[in-house]
């Protein structure tokens, strides 16, 4: 329910086609076409604002209001004073012995524009000033570079504030407050010519404030861009072309930028023009427009929201200063943080992955207001300048700079874990990482603490876009378990840590009820079964994982459905899960979830908005509950329509809901049964994510108290058919079948005996040993539970774990045996050891890899008749290459030595 937002087809497909898995980034600093890295360089502050920036021959000219610059944070070095003006070394960031002080006699002196010659001898400067290092002046001035003096011939006069400049060989463009120049009325812009000052006739008078200027590449047009309405008497709002030499109207805008919205920055390449927008109120328009130099038309138009205050084209990327917060209306991030500097192809409105970031700051809390870029040669650097007081969440005030390398910048670590339904299968599932210069990053999947990959897969990310990556392990062995880390790196070789690790048991036969919901074709299955947030894994192929908002509470148990599950618990007051991936619902779909309560507040299960960190302006397709404990499903084809059930269902006990839409209109169902239905078949179209959890239910009938549920939810699937009521019942049953469960038995006691020191007692080591030839014996004692009730123990292995010492793997096999003699693990040594029975129980074998888990399978029918009681076995080897482990006393044996026991029904 709310405003509809639609995207073009062709901004669908980048959207869709920035969440698939690419090829490997090639070997370069940064993901191209980014041209530097968003590692921010220490480099001098200014104590006020920048507003300009100029650059020349590896020299970076600062203007603002500001009257001194400092060291960078935590730098040697002592304060210089600088009035409203600096030049810094563009490789160094520290200043230049180049010192003017711009100066007015009353008021306060400002710089608002910084631009250099084509030749680049000569800075010309405009704001608010009257002097310049006391050489008379009136809001514009040249400098020569070589001497970093004001060239006393140049002094036209301006009659008030000049905000922006451009210049050619001959002639300089201001635009600006100001109604007269040299006494002659120019209605906020004017011509000088460059070497003398002198007024040119050019005219292009507007009604309202000029803020930006551009010369296009050929020199035969000028571009505008301000506050105004008119220009030359035309109607033509915030944007203009007019002649080079007579100022003449080349191209109008009526009606093309919103009448609340103003041009601040235009920027110009060798194929067309880019404005900065910012705009004052509801309906504004914030973002950029790129233009064809060709035609003067629009190329494409970002409709981001946050104002932009700079736009700089590079080598086929504009970046751009602003504070962009919302940029859903283009596909990308809903509204909710500031991003204040992006990069994007100068041919699509599409983001690039490029963040820095900066604060709001000072004055108007607008972040960065100027970018300029330095060509030393060796390096280029982007300078960036502004009113923020950090960069990167560390404090730097004004200015800060990036090069073009190297990438030092980590991506971060990646979110896994691993799920397993059915025998020889292990799906593994991790939360792309961010990298803030790098979009497309290399991910590793290592198995069982081994050193080598199991698999290398290729991913893009953006921070609002972070799609599950996911990889099938089939070199799985059903009742075994394995554990699984991800590492992710950047196209620079900058690897992430490794992500904590997660473990999984395969089954030894298919879990029915996970099973059924792949089978029916859930394209979105969540079963929060995760023990760290914010990642909420899909166990469906379309890997539409999920983010934890707030921090729900993790491993709920009893889950709703049998088996090695848990559920996940909500407060009612903020907490969410939403989907990672923007889509637009269309055709038939189904609902589905589990939930236990006892609110009275009632509050949403599940449903499909358009925000994800804040409530959402649209929304329908939901399920929600009533303060009575009643449940309710609605579309809002035009106005809310529902169907709801008579009775209620906040009694504390696990209850199943599905709710269905498609040509025949919508259904409901709780526990196996169909409760209510309605013949509409439309809802709100409109691009979002499903929510678990709470959303808006403004103006929805029987509204809860509460728009957020408190209780506990299971197993969520999205489906983009209408299950059958025979499904939606098959589905309630297999819920409650019984299923496998697994039991891992740490060892009780472990130690080793050694042939070679026949007396002595290891019960207290770290380590374990194995080892024919000069003997050395491992001897693991267990406490083994009984089977549950109506199962049997259909498989049993014993897991183990490689120590990190020099030649820990083996490459013999060990024998697993029954021990049949007492023994005790503080008295055991190798002239006491107890006897051992006949036969093997299993073989360990390949164990050839330090700091790695390896299990061997063990004979069920033995384990089977000593369950309930006390157990012990050994781990003996007729080889000469010792087996090294650790014991269930080194920190480092993720639980093992252990026996994973895998129940079921007989």
């Amino acid at each position: 329910m709310g405003r509809s937002r639609g995207l073009s087809a062709a901004l669908i497909l980048s959207v869709i086609a920035g969440m698939g898995v690419t090829v490997a980034p090639q070997a370069a600093a940064v993901t191209p076409p980014v041209a530097f890295t968003a590692d921010d360089l220490p480099t001098w502050q200014t104590n006020g604002i920048v507003w300009a920036l100029a650059e020349a021959q590896g020299t970076v000219f600062v203007g603002g209001t500001f009257s001194q610059v400092r060291p960078p944070e935590g730098a040697s070095g002592t304060p210089q004073g600088a009035v409203n003006f600096a030049a810094m070394n563009a490789a160094t960031g520290a200043p230049t012995s180049c010192n003017l002080s711009f100066t007015i006699g009353s008021g306060t002196a400002t710089v608002r524009s910084l631009v250099v010659s084509p030749d680049k001898k000569t800075l010309y400067a405009g704001g608010y000033f009257g002097a310049v290092n006391g050489v008379q002046v009136s809001s514009l001035a040249a400098i020569d570079i070589a001497t970093c003096t004001p060239k006393a011939d140049f002094h036209p006069s301006f009659s008030a504030t000049v905000r922006a400049l451009a210049v050619t060989d001959d002639t300089v463009y201001a635009g600006g407050d100001f109604t007269t120049v040299e006494g002659a009325a120019r209605q906020r812009y004017a011509a000088v010519n460059s070497s003398t000052g002198a007024l040119r006739p050019f005219t292009a008078d507007v009604d309202l404030p000029g803020r930006a200027v551009a010369v296009t590449p050929d020199g035969k047009d000028v571009v505008l861009g301000g506050d105004f309405f008119t220009v030359n008497g035309a109607n033509s709002h915030a944007l203009a072309v007019v002649d080079a030499t007579t100022g003449a109207n080349v191209k109008t805008y009526p009606n093309f930028i919103e009448t609340n919205s103003v041009v601040k920055t235009i920027g110009t390449d060798a194929t067309g023009f880019y404005t900065g927008n910012e705009g004052t109120g509801g309906g504004v328009f914030d973002g950029r427009i790129a233009l064809n130099l060709s035609d003067l038309g629009q190329r494409w138009r970002d409709t981001c929201l946050g104002a932009t205050q700079a736009v700089l084209s590079y080598e086929s990327v504009l970046y751009s200063a602003s504070h962009a917060h919302d940029c859903s209306s283009v596909g990308e991030f809903p509204d909710g943080k500031r991003n204040h500097l992006l990069a994007q192809p100068t041919t699509s409105v599409g983001k690039l992955g490029w963040f820095p970031n900066t604060n709001d700051g000072l004055g108007e809390g607008i972040g960065p207001r100027a970018l300029a870029i330095s060509d030393t040669g060796s390096s280029k650097y982007l300078w960036v300048g502004g009113e923020f007081t950090t960069v990167n969440a560390a404090p730097a005030q004004g200015l800060t700079r990036f090069a073009s390398g190297p990438d030092t910048g980590v991506p971060g670590v990646p979110q896994a874990s691993a799920s397993s339904i059915k025998p020889g299968a292990v799906q593994v599932r991790w939360r792309s990482s961010t990298d803030l210069d790098d979009s497309k990053l290399t991910y590793k999947v290592y198995r069982n603490g081994s050193s080598t990959p199991i698999q290398t897969v290729d991913g893009e990310s953006l921070w609002w876009s972070r799609p599950q990556m996911s990889f099938t392990d089939t070199s799985v062995t059903a009742g075994q378990t394995y554990s699984y880390r991800v590492t992710a790196t950047d196209a620079a070789g900058n690897a992430s840590g490794l992500s904590p690790t997660t473990t999984v048991t395969v089954p030894s036969s298919p879990e029915a009820y996970p099973s059924a919901v792949l089978d029916d074709g859930a394209t979105q299955y969540w079963r929060y079964d995760e023990s760290t947030s914010p990642f909420t894994g899909d166990s469906s192929s379309a890997d539409n994982s999920g983010v934890q908002l707030n921090d729900p509470s993790l491993r709920q148990t009893p889950a709703a459905v049998n088996g090695p599950s848990t559920a996940i618990g909500f407060d009612g007051s903020d907490q969410v899960v939403y989907s990672d991936r923007r889509s637009t619902v269309t055709g038939a779909y189904s609902v589905e979830t589990w939930f236990k309560t006892t609110t009275t507040r009632g509050g949403k299960l599940v449903g499909f908005g358009n925000n994800t960190t804040s409530t959402s302006g649209n929304y329908d397709k939901h399920i929600y509950m009533t303060n009575a404990g009643k449940l309710v499903f609605g579309v809002y084809p035009g106005s809310a329509r529902t169907i709801s059930t008579s009775g209620s269902y906040n009694d504390g006990g696990w209850h199943h809901v599905v709710a269905t839409q498609d040509s025949s209109g919508i259904k409901l169902y709780v526990d196996g049964a169909l409760k209510d239905s309605d013949n509409v078949t439309g809802n709100q179209a409109y691009t979002g994510y499903w929510r678990v959890g709470g959303d808006q239910l403004n103006g929805w009938p029987q509204q809860p108290t509460s728009n957020f549920f408190a209780g506990q939810i299971d197993d969520t699937a999205i489906y983009p058919s209408a299950l059958t009521s025979q499904q939606v019942t098959h589905h309630y049953q297999l819920a409650s079948a019984p299923a496998d469960t697994v039991s891992s038995v740490p060892a009780t006691d472990d130690s080793y005996v050694n042939a070679g020191a026949p007396s002595t007692n290891y019960g207290t080591s770290s380590s374990l040993a194995v080892r024919g030839t000069s003997a050395y014996a491992s001897y693991l004692g267990f406490t083994l539970p009984s089977a549950p009730a109506g199962t049997v123990l259909k498989s049993a292995r014993l897991s183990v774990k490689t120590s990190t010492q020099s030649g820990a793997g083996s490459t013999d096999s060990q024998s697993v045996v029954p021990v049949t003699g007492a023994w005790t693990e503080g008295a055991l040594t190798y002239n006491n050891r107890p006897a051992l029975g006949s036969g093997t129980l299993g073989t360990l074998s390949g164990a050839t890899d330090g700091s790695t888990v390896y299990s061997a399978s063990l004979d069920t029918a033995a384990l089977s008749s000593a369950l309930g009681g006390s157990y012990s076995l050994a781990l003996t080897s007729t080889g000469t290459d010792p087996l090294w482990l650790w014991s269930s006393e080194a920190t480092a044996n993720e639980g093992t030595p252990q026996l994973v026991l895998t129940f079921g029904a007989p």
